[in-house]
């Protein structure tokens, strides 16, 4: 017939297993978190069951099968529940029954850290899954603000992918919730708040734009000649400019919950050498209990033994998952040891620049992983609970070749202007040609970001009379 026209496409997606997402939650949770995911689970799992470390179970009194079996039997309306999500699970997902799994574990597990919320939301995206990759990596460089600690270019040049990649990634990323989220300064972050209310092009959009610093210090007639419009046009952009949040990361502040703890414990033995602890306070030690292992071999009943069988090969999925979680926190703890003594010995200034795509070289997994593992962590350390995050960071070659991290470049900063006479503090200039004094080259621009970072007023505002 004319008119029709017939076209065979091929094309490969990559749909996640259940086994798979069940690694990469438990990757993802930290030690509260994941202390509810198991309470979760033995809660609804009758064949798992916590290792007390008491008398072995077979020297317990054994159950009655014909008991055991009528109890299964009275319980069928939940066998069925159960094996049609069993079923469903083993099925590809649909959008919303993601959606629903994904309500299920946020309403189950501790607050999330703005990390593990990207990472959530990027779980969902469409963008194909080349480019999750790149974006995963990209979220651990975002710190607690919502802003990258470091620009593009450097992240590139840690990591095996191109600036283009790059950039494609950290869109889809800054059209993510909260809004203004993975930018790199305020000024973006602003624009990017701005678009989201179509107010693309406007004179706020132009304010932000260009004369932000203006508008910090309330020089409203300026701004109004340089944009030639009238002072009261600029007033009532700057009331909207007001509703803007400067700190998109802040709802999300690990500072902010008093519940954080050490998933991993840095500390040094009696022999004077570096050691590690996993926390498990809140991970329960695990075992699929025998006795339902020997009614389901016993049983005659083939929906009772399916469905044991079922609860058994997600408890083993969930038990392989934890102990996986623990030996790439061990793994990654490890290599904080070899790579950073001198942090361990004299804190965050000694920090040397350390990348995630060079840990995951290293144990030999991607850096995707490395960036899940790494996400709301704490570890504790002589310096003080610091999150897991803070070790990855790109930074600079002194002209005497020592390595000194961004996180060392901005303690030093913070550390001058502390030290500082307020009747002439320090100009971006002149900690310039302080920090070129000390053999660090960096540039002015990037000690004004990184004053920005440590909400650190210009010197003309700090200056006392």
């Amino acid at each position: 017939m004319a008119g029709i026209d017939l076209h065979q496409n091929l094309s490969q997606s990559q749909v996640l297993s259940p086994q798979m997402r069940q690694s990469l939650e438990v990757l993802q949770a930290n030690s509260l978190e994941l202390g509810q995911i198991l309470q979760q689970a033995l809660s609804t799992n009758p064949v798992l069951e916590i290792d007390t470390h008491d008398e072995p179970l077979e020297e317990a009194t054994a159950p009655d099968a014909e008991s055991d079996i009528e109890t299964l039997s009275e319980l069928d309306d939940d066998f069925r529940e159960l094996q049609i999500i069993e079923y469903a699970n083993s099925q590809p997902s649909s959008s919303d029954d993601e959606a629903k799994r994904e309500h299920l574990y946020n309403s189950i597990v501790a607050p999330e850290t703005l990390q593990q919320h990207l990472l959530s939301q990027l779980s969902f995206s469409a963008a194909p899954e080349p480019l999750k990759q790149v974006a995963a990596t990209l979220i651990g460089y975002i710190n607690d603000r919502g802003f990258f600690e470091s620009s593009l270019e450097d992240i590139v040049r840690a990591n095996d992918f191109t600036l283009l990649k790059a950039e494609r990634a950290q869109a889809v990323l800054q059209n993510f919730d909260p809004a203004g989220v993975a930018a790199v300064d305020l000024t973006e972050s602003l624009q990017i708040q701005l678009a989201r209310k179509d107010l693309l092009g406007s004179l706020e959009y132009r304010i932000v734009s260009e004369q932000l610093d203006n508008l910090a210090r309330k020089r409203i007639p300026e701004i109004a000649r340089q944009l030639g419009v009238s002072t009261d046009a600029v007033n009532t952009a700057a009331e909207t400019i007001a509703t803007l949040t400067p700190d998109p990361g802040a709802d999300f502040d690990p500072t902010s919950n008093p519940h954080i703890t050490a998933d991993i414990i840095v500390f040094k033995n009696l022999d004077g050498k570096w050691e590690i602890q996993l926390t498990g306070a809140n991970i329960p030690d695990l075992f699929i209990s025998n006795a339902y292992k020997d009614l389901m071999a016993s049983t005659s009943d083939n929906k009772a033994r399916q469905y044991l069988r079922d609860q058994i090969r997600n408890g083993k999925i969930l038990i392989r998952s934890i102990s996986q979680r623990q030996e790439t926190l061990y793994k990654l703890a490890q290599q904080l040891i070899d790579r950073q003594p001198e942090f361990f010995e004299q804190g965050p200034k000694a920090l040397k620049p350390m990348t995630m795509n060079e840990i995951a070289e290293s144990i030999e997994v991607h850096s995707a992983t490395i960036s899940r593992a790494v996400a709301g962590k704490y570890v504790q350390t002589p310096h003080g609970l610091i999150e897991l995050r803070t070790f990855f960071t790109t930074g600079y070659t002194t002209e005497a070749g020592q390595e000194v991290s961004n996180t060392g470049i901005r303690e030093t900063i913070q550390r001058m202007i502390a030290e500082e006479n307020p009747q002439t503090p320090l100009s971006d200039s002149k900690i310039e040609k302080k920090l070129k004094e000390k053999g660090i080259k960096v540039a002015r621009r990037t000690i004004a970001k990184y004053r920005d970072q440590l909400h650190i007023l210009p010197s003309h505002l700090r200056k006392k009379f």
